[in-house]
This record gives C-alpha cells, structure tokens and sequence, in this order.
C-alpha cells in the first residue's frame, strides 16, 4: 500500500501530466499574435470568389533571361513564375499580419506557451505533380537539402531548427533551439518549399538545370524556350484545388512569360498585345507612356490600387565590407548628395514619397522626432554603443528641389572633414593622400538617371563615382559574392518581420555569401533587437521592438533611402476579372480569372482582325 507521502508524489505527477498534455493544441491554423480572421471550416478567404470560372491562356512579361528551373540555389538566374510550382506546408492569408491555413499540412501541433517544437500533420492527399505521394521523408529531405545545398539564406532563416524527426508517414516534428522565437514555427510552414526526395534522388538539386522539375503546387511547366519563354499550364489532377486557402484561386489555364532584355522594347511588346498584364514600376512611364490609342479605347485598363504593406527599403546600399563606408559619418555626408525632391519633382512626376523608414507605409515605422518614452527605454540599454539620433531623431536630407542643395553639401562636407577628408586638386582624399573613389553597380539601365546626377552632386564633394551596368546574370552573381562597392536594391517587409531580418541584418548573415546583408552589417546592438523582435510575446511588443530596430538602422546610414509607392501601378488587357475585395497585403492576381468570350473579341483586336 502507498504510504500518503508517495500517494501525493504520484497525484502531483500525474497532475502535472496532465496539464502539460492540456497545453499541447492540435489546431487548423498557426497565427503569431491573438486570434485568426478565419475560423476552422472556413469555406474560402473573403478576398476571393469561390465561384471565379477557370479558362483562359495569359501571357506575362521577364525580363532579361533565365537559364535555371531551380529557384533554391545562388546560383543561376531561375525563371518566372516557378513559385507556383512548389508549396510550402501552409498558406498566408493575405488580409491578415500573419496567419497561416493548411496546405499541404492539414493541422499543426505544439505547446502555444511553450514553442520549442511543433508537429506537422501532412494532408494524407496531398501528393507532387507526378502522382507519388507526399510524406514527412518529402519534408525532411526538403529541409535538410535546402539548409546544406540551397540559397545561404535557407540556412540564416532556418537556424534556429535543431532537428526534425519523422514520426511516421504523415507526421514531421521540427524541434528549435529556443522556445522565446515565436516566428520560427510560422516561417518553416510558410517559407520551407517541400521538395520531392524521389525526384532529386534522381537529379542533382545542386545543378543548375532547365529539366522540368516535379512540384506539388497547381502549375507543371508544359513547355519553354530556354532564356526566351516559359509556359505553365494547370495542373488537372491538383491535389489541393478545392482547399479552402485554394478556392477561387488559380484560374488561369496558362501562363506564358515572354522575356524582353530591352525595357523600351517591353512596352512596345504591351502596348501591341504580345502580352497582357503589366505592373508598372516607373513613374515616367505611368505618367507618359499610357495614353496610347488602347488605352483610350477602352482595350486596356490603366488602374492604382492602393495597398497597406510595409514599403520596406529601397535604396543606394554601401557595402561596409568597404574600407571607404565603413565610418557613418562618410555614409551620412554622401547621403546629403541624393536630391529626393529635384527626381521626383522632374523624374517621377511627383508620384513618390520619400523613405524615411525601413517600415514605412505601416505601424511598425518608427516615429519621427525624439523617442516616445516606451522606445527609448528599449534602447537605453544600449545608448553608450548607438548615435545620439537614435535618441533625438534621423534627418533625412531635405532640398530646396533644385538638383544640388548647397546647404546639404556643405553638412556633407563638414561630415567629411570630421572624418579625416580634405580636398586636394579639387579631389576628396584621406589622410594617406588617396582619392575617394568607389563603383555603383546597376543591371537596370533606368536606374541610370536617378544615379547620375547623385553622382554628379558626389563629385562636387570631390568623391569620383562610377556606374557600372551589367547583365541581370552578372550582377547576380557579384551581389551574391558582395563584389561592389554600392548598388541599388530593396528589403523588402512584411507586417509580421520574423527570421529574414537575421538575413537581412544580423552579424551571421553578413559573413555568409548570397544572404541578403548586402550592407555587411555586424552590430551586436542590432543582433540582440532581432532577437527581442522574434520572440514578441504580443504584437503590440513587436511593434515596439520593429520601431527600435528601424530607428537604429536609420541612424546607421547603411543606405541612402530613396523612395516608395504605396499602391500597385497595374495595366492590363480588358478581359480580366478580380474580386470585389482586393486583399490588404497582395496584389492577389492569383485571384483573377478570364472572361473568355471578351478575351477572344480582344485577341482578335490584338490580331488586327476585329
């Protein structure tokens, strides 16, 4: 017989059994902060129309050429459109920070208090283009290969997994090296392509290839024309087309991408039919160049729709690997050189706002001035290691509009002096008498007239910059080797920031070739802000910490911001159709279907023969 003192050891044992087996869920969906817009059963999302009819061919624009049907690798220049080959285990919402639905996982199970694992349970009809089922080895198989032969930035995303064991055919457990990131379990769901192990046991993953690979999303590529053209059609035997995060979606019979290496060249192509739907990126050519006859008949839609997401950072990225940018002084001083409101006063039409954040166009954009109260003891922790305008504010350079500020190039040069620079024979040098010299590299040629005069300004500090334009193909491979000295590019954001903030911004990240830390930032400050950032307890917690890390980026001078818009600039043929709700966060055009009779009575005014 127990004695009463064991009698209670094994209650409270059992007690507290039980109640850890209480906290652990199985549920239909995954969700960072507070409760899903979609209740288990939901029928389809708001923002499509289950009842969109399927047909119709469209055909799309790429630019430059491709020469890789594996879009995992760094190497290689993958084709368009090759997202709608693969899933992921869940589907993001688009109206939604960040909620997850099932796709090729039917359910999730996991300790919400408690997140250092998470179980996926697989769709058991879930199967590849092939027919072959798919299965937890599919999904292990998929993580190990893309962490140890895929893109560099697989590996930054992913490493917080410790393991990931295969419990049996259908069922998949990723164990992670600490319960405090919250986003980690949402980004495996959502980020990790699930490959076929069959079919790379076959074919070499690491190999750059134009084979058609096998996928399980609701495309297969039907056929290409290697660098010129590249078809999907879709997928009759789908597995997942009457999933609730499917209905209504993907719509169109095919896609065809017809690649332009010419940008004047494409919207010739456009503009006489060769191909049909068009988001515009260039003010100039939103303000001049659609009013062609199309247009004016009523064949061609020109529309902005407005959007909510994070506009994220575009701008002229210094590669601090760089002796000459590694002192912020220089990096502010040359930022005074950008003249924001002379280009989009004379360039852009008026049609952009500056960038004041990394951010911006959501509530994550850290606010103007001096720091709230809430911020600013985030960060008191860590003032003797930050700039003072970390605390008081950043000053984005403001002109006068007229191309060459000369109150903002007098800053610059007092910001040079104090780091060391004189002018000598009309040329800015350092200490050692060595000219500053330095390579802004570009595969857009458009981006040629918003550099040039930023580089005449920079030569009137006497700084001797450089452009140097080449290929799409080469300037891919020097960005993944971090081979420039400064180069235009984007960080792109959403409202939920999670693990590519490691690869956009983290120590780690800048020492791995092909992640996205072009700037080559190492800043412990900034590591440990990531790290507050994933793991938030609550969204109101990520909004302050995401603030924190904006404004401390900010302060870096990393980049020089340039500018966003806060809608998609789209120009299309008149036989789309979209649903009334247009997602907050998406474009959705996965969303829009074809009225095929309008669309023959528009090819043959494309052919001539109406």
């Amino acid at each position: 017989m127990l004695s009463l003192r064991h009698m209670l050891i094994f209650l409270f044992f059992v007690l507290g059994t039980l109640k850890a087996c209480a906290q652990v869920q199985v549920t239909p969906y995954l969700t960072l902060n507070g409760a899903p817009a979609y209740a288990p059963g939901f029928s389809h999302f708001a923002y499509t129309n289950p009842n969109a009819p399927k047909g119709g061919d469209v055909r799309l624009s790429g630019f430059g050429t491709f020469d890789s049907l594996n879009p995992f690798l760094d190497r290689g220049t993958p084709a368009a459109g090759l997202d709608q080959v693969f899933e992921t285990l869940a589907q993001r919402s688009e109206d939604e920070a960040f909620s997850l639905y099932p796709l090729i996982a039917a359910s999730f199970e996991y300790d919400p208090d408690h997140l250092d694992w998470i179980v996926f349970h697989l769709n058991p009809m879930a199967h590849f283009s092939d027919g072959t089922p798919i299965t937890a080895d599919d999904v292990a198989f998929s993580f190990h290969t893309l962490v140890t032969q895929g893109d560099p930035g697989y590996r930054v995303m992913f490493s917080g997994v410790t393991n990931s064991s295969v419990l049996d055919k259908h069922r998949i457990r990723f164990t992670f090296r600490s319960a405090q990131d919250r986003t980690l379990p949402l980004l495996v769901a959502s980020q990790l392509p699930i490959l076929s192990k069959k079919y790379y046991s076959l074919h070499p993953f690491a190999q750059t290839s134009l084979l058609p690979p096998v996928g399980s999303g609701p495309y297969v590529i039907s056929s290409l024309d290697a660098g010129r053209s590249i078809t999907y059609r879709r997928d009759p035997n789908y597995w997942g087309r009457d999933l609730p995060v499917n209905r209504g979606c993907y719509n169109f019979n095919s896609e065809t991408y017809v690649y332009y290496r010419d940008a004047v060249v494409a919207m010739e192509a456009f503009k006489a039919g060769q191909y049909d739907f068009r988001v515009e990126n260039k003010a100039k050519n939103w303000a001049k160049l659609y009013n062609f006859p199309a247009v004016r008949e009523g064949w061609v839609h020109k529309e902005a729709l407005r959007n909510h997401n994070p506009a994220g950072m575009q701008g002229f990225i210094f590669n601090t690997r760089r002796p000459r940018f590694q002192d912020p002084k220089v990096r502010e001083a040359l930022a005074q050189a950008f003249d924001f409101e002379w280009s989009n006063r004379f360039l852009f039409y008026g049609a952009y706002q500056r960038n004041t954040s990394y951010f911006a166009n959501s509530e994550l954009a850290a606010p103007s001035g001096p720091l709230p109260p809430d911020l600013a003891r985030l960060l008191e922790p860590y003032r003797d290691s930050l700039p003072n305008t970390v605390f008081t504010g950043v000053k984005v350079p403001v002109s006068d509009g007229h191309g060459s500020d000369r109150a903002n190039l007098i800053y610059a040069q007092n910001l040079l002096r104090q780091a060391g620079y004189r002018v000598h024979n009309d040329a800015l040098v350092d200490s050692q008498g060595q000219p500053f010299r330095f390579e802004i590299l570009n595969s857009q040629p458009e981006f040629d007239r918003i550099i040039e005069p930023f580089m005449r300004n920079l030569e009137k500090l006497g700084i001797h910059a450089t452009l140097r334009d080449v290929d799409v193909s080469q300037y891919i491979n020097r960005i993944r080797k971090f081979d420039f000295d400064m180069t235009i590019a984007t960080f792109g954001e959403t409202l939920s920031p999670g693990n590519e903030q490691r690869n956009y911004w983290s120590s780690e990240a800048a020492d791995s070739p092909g992640s996205q830390n072009l700037a080559g930032i190492k800043s412990p400050v900034i590591d440990q802000l990531v790290n507050h950032m994933l793991t938030a307890r609550n969204r109101l917690e990520l909004i302050h910490y995401t603030q924190a890390l904006d404004r401390v980026l900010m302060a870096g001078w990393y980049v020089i911001p340039q500018y966003y818009v806060d809608s998609y600039r789209v120009a299309y043929w008149d036989f789309f159709k979209r649903p009334r709700i247009t997602p907050a966060y998406a474009l959705g055009m996965e969303t829009w279907w074809i009225d095929t009779q309008r669309q023959a009575l528009v090819r043959a005014h494309q052919d001539g023969s109406d």
